[in-house]
């Protein structure tokens, strides 16, 4: 019997542990293997045939949560899709409103007029009410199923805060007209019937709200890197109907149509050409830094831009069994099977909720035991709840993350969240792709080999000259650099393109031709045994090799490559210095990948890759047991970064690579990975240093409310403090600075500029 897939939208999950819940339900049913993704809110699930999928959506609802089916229109789906950082946004919003002078009232004695315990108490209802309702209910749905998180903690203590300072206000003495909480920080029993904890329901209650809030806003864009990688396509193409050119929708292009691709236009689909030449750029899919030339036969791929002339292609392959199609499949599969790290505070909760609610039952049962009344033993039970209850905890990772993320904005390095930061400390292996990343991804001219007697500058001006009316990315390259060079270029007569070959033409009365070998050849002009030695030379270094010839005789060899950027050398050492290991990814040729590596210092390259080797190179080193960072800036990157344990995109590539990033480098610069690195586990380090700190000063007063005798201005200053300490511990990341250049990169230099300043 065949199995079905299928990828069910779950709500309702608030931490790691409610994924763990969902895929333990789904697996019981006989026969069901389900993956469920915390990040993405997603479970994926293989059934047989005859399992309805909707008995996958009430397993998932037995367990206490939400599930849909997937719908048979996506973009209507997309446009019904409720946004789920609002609803949390509008309670953060009017919370804090309501909360802020509750917390002022009672920590501010000075301000305490007469019935200012009423006025919290009316501010605060809404607030425990309705602002903390998400927390209440995730708690008596983890109760039903007999688990306890974070949730049930902040459940259990601000309803134990409120509801004491309830009895407190009607059946004590806190209700007595001008009452107030002196600030005193004195240790003494009470029976608790005159203290009120109304700031500790509201306080906490919006400090979480804030956490919530930053988290569900990062796991909003969970999505966007298949759309950015689909939005890549043409939307619309030139059919070829009865001779006549007819422009259609993309959707309605079949198998078999012949289209028109201009120059600079982006090819419709994957197919094979039938009529012209010309260069396609295929850097954004392939990696590929020299475009490549095709004539008919050839095939082409989708999203390719014509770099060239006039094409007229046949459509081989349309909608989802393009190859960008096919790349957006392996994007969407890295990023499901990609595992969420477990939450710091759900792993420590796990613990800590479990002995808090024991110690507050075990200190009930205590003094009620021994006889120290219901109103003491009460208070002593509820004080254990509130002074355990995560006021700062609320703080702890947001405001590390908060100001993390906004130094690194201004440093160029943009984190997506928390989740980001835990594989920053466990990475070991950073694997690198060459153009765009390490290398500039621009082709330049970076040699002029002339025969013996040539002068260098009169290559350059008629070669350049030439080269200025080709519209060829190679062509252009060697225009540049012989106007940086030589100053204006002269006029060119009879310029004439032989696509795929070179150009020839006459400047200042020569007969120049500028291109392969073969088209020296058509002229019968051979190179001496020195210009031969000066090709075989640069293509041994993966640089492309140009012939100019004029007069019936070959002039020159010129060498144009993709450049490596000023910095990339360092940043290498620097990823060695930071413990880890580089690799050299790239789906250009081997020569030139290896000449790059001996530059920048990597010893490890795998070349010649097509984007889904990209990712079994990534699987593969996972499965040696190596945490792998992957950083790169093209299309052909995008499945790569999303199966990698932490993805780094280059802000200058193109949007489905960033997207599908945990890091964006706004600067393109490889040093920013280095930057992003060291700043990511510096983050991590003040979050957790904020988690401990969050506990110690709760967990050291736990004793003294077990004692009965923790005065509540003592459980409101301890609470206030910590939360300070945690916001200063995390201001301390405003101090990050980046990598200084040393002076060897201060002063490094491209491959283009090593050659001599008056050549290129």
């Amino acid at each position: 019997m065949a199995d079905t897939r299928l990828e069910l939208s779950i709500t309702g999950m608030t931490c790691a542990s409610c994924a763990n819940r969902i895929e333990r339900k789904l697996n019981k049913l006989d026969g069901v293997t389900a993956t469920v993704n915390y990040a993405t809110e997603k479970a994926r699930v293989t059934f047989p045939d005859d399992v309805d999928p909707q008995t996958l959506v009430q397993q998932v609802e037995a367990a206490g949560y939400g599930a849909t089916l997937p719908s048979a229109d996506p973009e209507h789906a997309e446009a019904a899709e409720v946004d789920p950082t609002r609803t949390l946004r509008q309670r953060l919003i009017g919370s804090t409103v309501l909360a802020v002078p509750v917390i002022v009232l009672a920590m501010v004695p000075a301000l305490q007029f007469t019935y200012w315990q009423w006025i919290s108490l009316t501010l605060a209802a809404p607030v425990l009410v309705w602002g903390a309702w998400p927390f209440h209910r995730a708690a008596w749905t983890n109760l039903r199923h007999g688990a306890a998180t974070m949730d049930t903690l902040i459940s259990m203590g601000t309803i134990a805060a409120f509801g004491w300072s309830l009895y407190a206000l009607l059946w004590g003495t806190a209700g007595t007209p001008g009452m107030t909480h002196p600030f005193e920080l004195t240790v003494q029993r009470t029976d608790g019937a005159g203290a009120i904890y109304l700031e500790v329901a509201a306080g906490v209650t919006v400090f979480i709200l804030a956490g919530r809030y930053f988290e569900a806003r990062s796991k909003r864009r969970a999505g966007a890197a298949l759309r950015a990688l689909l939005e890549l396509g043409a939307k619309d193409v030139a059919v070829l109907r009865d001779g006549r050119e007819v422009r259609v929708p993309i959707a309605d292009l079949t198998v078999g149509d012949r289209f028109v691709v201009r120059p600079g236009e982006k090819i419709a689909t994957d197919g094979v050409v039938d009529e012209g030449s010309s260069a396609v750029d295929a850097s954004m899919l392939t990696g590929e830094s020299v475009p490549v030339e095709v004539g008919p036969g050839d095939a082409v791929v989708g999203a390719t831009v014509n770099a060239g002339g006039r094409l007229v292609v046949k459509a081989t392959r349309v909608g989802t069994d393009t190859q960008l199609a096919q790349m957006a499949k392996l994007v969407e599969d890295a990023q499901g099977g990609k595992a969420e790290a477990q939450r710091l505070a759900d792993r420590i909760s796990g613990v800590f909720v479990p002995i808090v609610i024991a110690l507050a039952v075990g200190t009930l049962a205590f003094w009620l035991g021994a006889g120290g009344g219901v109103s003491a033993a009460f208070t002593a039970a509820v004080a254990v709840l509130i002074i355990a209850c995560p006021c700062a905890l609320g703080l702890a990772t947001p405001t590390a993350l908060l100001v993390g993320t906004g130094r690194g904005a201004q440093l160029g390095i943009l984190i997506k969240g928390p989740e980001v930061l835990e594989s920053t400390r466990r990475v070991d292996t950073v694997v690198l792709d060459k153009t765009g990343t390490v290398t500039t991804g621009r082709m330049s001219l970076v040699a002029v080999h002339p025969a013996a007697g040539v002068a260098e500058d009169e290559v350059l001006r008629l070669a350049g000259a030439l080269e200025h009316a080709s519209e060829h990315p190679i062509a252009k390259a060697i225009a540049t650099g012989a106007a940086e060079r030589v100053g204006e270029l002269p006029e060119v007569e009879g310029f004439q393109n032989h696509e795929g070959v070179g150009v020839q033409g006459v400047v200042d009365g020569h007969a120049v031709v500028v291109g392969r070998e073969r088209l020296l050849a058509e002229w019968s002009v051979h190179l001496d045994q020195g210009l031969v030695k000066a090709k075989e030379a640069a293509e041994q270094r993966g640089h492309t090799a140009v012939l100019v010839a004029w007069d019936g005789q070959a002039k020159a060899v010129l060498a144009v490559a993709d450049t490596v950027k000023p910095t990339s050398a360092e940043a290498v050492r620097r990823l060695r210095e930071l413990g880890l290991t580089p690799v050299l990814l790239t789906g250009d040729n081997e020569a030139a990948a290896r000449a790059v590596a001996a530059e920048v210092g990597i010893d490890e390259v795998i070349a010649e890759v097509l984007p889904k080797d990209k990712v079994d190179v990534i699987t593969r080193l996972q499965g040696e047991g190596k945490v792998v960072a992957m950083v790169g800036d093209g299309v052909n990157d995008a499945a790569a970064l999303a199966k990698a344990d932490l993805g780094l995109a280059m802000g200058t590539g193109t949007d489905a690579a960033i997207e599908a990033s945990d890091l964006t480098l706004v600067r393109g610069d490889l040093m920013a990975a280095v930057d992003a690195i060291r700043l990511a586990r510096r983050t991590l380090s003040t979050i957790k240093g904020n988690l401990f700190w969050a506990f110690a000063y709760n967990v050291a007063a736990l004793p003294l409310a077990a004692a009965g005798l923790l005065n509540p201005m003592i459980a409101g200053a301890a609470m206030a403090f910590s939360s300070v300490f945690v916001v200063s511990n995390s201001l301390r990341l405003r101090g990050f600075r980046a990598t200084a250049p040393t002076d060897q990169t201060a002063g490094a230099r491209t491959t283009a500029e090593k050659v001599p300043a008056k050549v290129a």
